[in-house]
């Protein structure tokens, strides 16, 4: 490895919002809180994923004289349920079709009618909770919202201790959970939140169940304003893989005896978590949150009108040093993406080399002259393990090195190879990736990783060969202007991709303006850089090599300078934004 910093690259980002202790902490000082209201009729709406016979048990202690309604027993059978879903779902194992459907979809009508009507009739403190909840009260006293970050869904999917919304699917393949949560029962989830926020008094963040926290939901909306005032980072979350390395672990200082990481996410908001500190507390929410209730000040006009209440770029880590080579794989056209999963934009991509081995290797496009139905039966047959495909028969294989930028609009078969260390920047649809070849090796489950020849023949343009890799797609850069200790690069993307990236090279402060519309921005030079307010509208904020941070909209302008050790020294970062 060539990286030459220390480890200082913070796993734990924090976003210091006020110094009053507001934050509930504990379970006894949340149900005395709910208690000192005295409110009589209690709504507790959960998010999937939020562990709802725990907050029951701990209701139980203390309201010994409430009714608790819990709405698990309201939702329709399994058999009838998957009527609604299997539209969505296909059986395929890892895609479907994004649903419309609300939650009250999951609910059977005669079954929540009878709970509204008992509800109704019911005397003195009533308390419903579960997903749903607020279906059977529309004018509670006390509304609080049980929140979940979709990471610590996928933990709970994987450790066999939770199944889809209303089902008893309970450790079934996490591929299948997984679909069925992002096509269906987090879509509806979302429509409920969204639907319900101006009703929450408070929020409850049961992420560590032991160590539950609820902050009220003005200071929820302090927090959130807060945050798009100023750049921030998400709480990343790193994750092992058949191909994974070992960069990951020196650099971002993780447990070394875990045996590779394959990737790191730290901005991608459907999944990631924002950690809110009030005084010495501190709770953990989804990052989608901010996405949801501060729209317009995080995105801007422009990325709002065009691509609704999304955060439409992802950054995200792809480590193989001392690994293997990723699946060599494709992404659809809009159009495809939009008439078979329902999605309005695709997962047009690059890979910036934030390090690279001397062996570092990508494979881009289609080698000239070659015949596609030859190479779709080699890979049919390389599917049945009849054949090892021969990738270099077919794909360019081009050396990379640390700093490359490596353009990947949607249609572009490309794999990046072993030891390297990838930032991929990208949009966020990040799950439509069709796999056309994976070296034959098994996933971490045991299984053979999915495979999706139909989709991928369908979704590769042919006429992206050597020459259009060669001359549109590896390190198209340009020099935008140069001054004294700063230098501007346009690096991408491709014309056909709606994500714009400047590198910037610079050893004294360098000016930035969102102009309205939301940047991120990663340090992929120098161990430290300084982010400031020249009108002083926010404290300055400090970042490390390797650390994805998001300038909302409304920030305007700011300045980055070396700091800390790097002080003296030149630095880089790399900005994304919607054109």
């Amino acid at each position: 490895m060539t990286n030459r910093y220390k480890s200082n690259y913070d796993k734990f980002p924090v976003v210091v919002i006020d110094e009053r202790e507001v934050i509930i902490s504990g379970w006894d000082r949340i149900i005395s809180k709910i208690k000192k209201g005295q409110s009589q009729k209690i709504v507790i709406e959960c998010y999937h994923g939020v562990a709802v016979s725990l907050i029951i048990s701990q209701l139980k202690l203390h309201f010994s004289e409430g009714i608790i309604f819990s709405t698990e027993k309201g939702f329709r059978k399994e058999t009838l349920m998957n009527e609604f879903l299997d539209p969505f779902l296909t059986e395929d194992r890892i895609f479907g079709h994004m649903s419309d459907l609300n939650l009250e979809v999951y609910f059977d009508d005669s079954e929540l009618n009878k709970m509204r009507k008992e509800w109704r009739q019911a005397k003195g403190v009533k308390i419903a909770i579960g997903l749903g909840a607020s279906l059977l009260c529309l004018d509670p006293d006390l509304f609080i919202y049980a929140d979940m970050p979709r990471w610590e869904i996928q933990k709970k999917f994987r450790k066999g201790i939770l199944g889809n919304v209303g089902s008893s699917n309970v450790g079934e393949d996490f591929f299948r959970l997984y679909k069925r949560a992002y096509f269906c029962d987090w879509r509806a989830c979302d429509r409920m939140k969204q639907g319900t926020f101006s009703a929450w008094d408070f929020i409850l963040d049961t992420t560590l169940e032991e160590k539950p926290k609820l902050l009220p939901v003005k200071n929820l909306l302090m927090g959130l304003e807060k945050c798009v005032q100023q750049p921030f980072r998400l709480l990343p979350f790193f994750d092992p893989g058949p191909w994974g390395g070992q960069w990951m672990k020196e650099v971002c200082d993780l447990d070394r005896s875990v045996s590779n990481y394959a990737w790191c996410f730290d901005c991608v908001p459907e999944e990631n978590s924002l950690i809110l500190k009030f005084g010495t507390e501190h709770i953990e929410i989804p990052a989608i949150n901010l996405v949801f209730f501060q729209s317009e000040k995080l995105l801007g006009t422009h990325i709002l009108n065009q691509f609704g209440k999304e955060f439409p770029i992802r950054f995200d880590f792809l480590d193989t040093m001392g690994g293997g080579n990723l699946s060599l794989q494709v992404h659809p056209l809009t159009e495809y993406i939009k008439k078979h999963f329902g999605m309005d934009y695709t997962q047009d991509e690059s890979y910036y080399f934030l390090d690279a081995g001397e062996d570092a290797h990508v494979y881009l496009g289609l080698r000239d002259g070659i015949d596609p139905t030859l190479m779709m039966a080699d890979l049919e047959n390389a599917q049945k393990g009849e054949m090892v495909f021969s990738a270099d028969k077919y794909v360019n294989k081009f050396s990379v090195k640390k700093h490359d930028h490596i353009l990947i609009p949607a249609g572009t078969i490309h794999c990046s190879g072993k030891n390297s260390m990838v930032l991929e920047i990208s949009a966020t649809p990040y799950i439509f990736t069709f796999k056309l070849w994976d070296w034959g090796r098994l996933g971490l489950d045991g299984l053979p990783r999915p495979i999706h020849l139909d989709h991928g023949r369908e979704a590769i343009q042919w006429d992206r060969n050597t020459h259009f890799a060669e001359n549109e797609l590896i390190n198209a850069i340009e020099i935008i202007n140069e001054s004294d200790g700063v230098k501007e690069e346009r690096t991408g993307l491709h014309a056909l991709e709606f994500i714009e990236t400047r590198r910037h090279w610079f050893s004294t402060k360098v000016s930035h303006h969102t102009e309205g519309n939301l940047n991120v921005l990663n340090l992929i030079e120098g161990s430290c850089a300084l982010v400031e307010s020249p009108t002083q509208s926010f404290e300055p904020f400090e970042v490390h090599f390797s650390e994805t941070f998001i300038i909302p909209a409304a920030v305007g302008p700011y300045v980055i300078s070396p700091s800390g050790d790097a002080i003296g020294s030149q630095c880089a970062t790399i900005k994304a934004y919607i054109r």
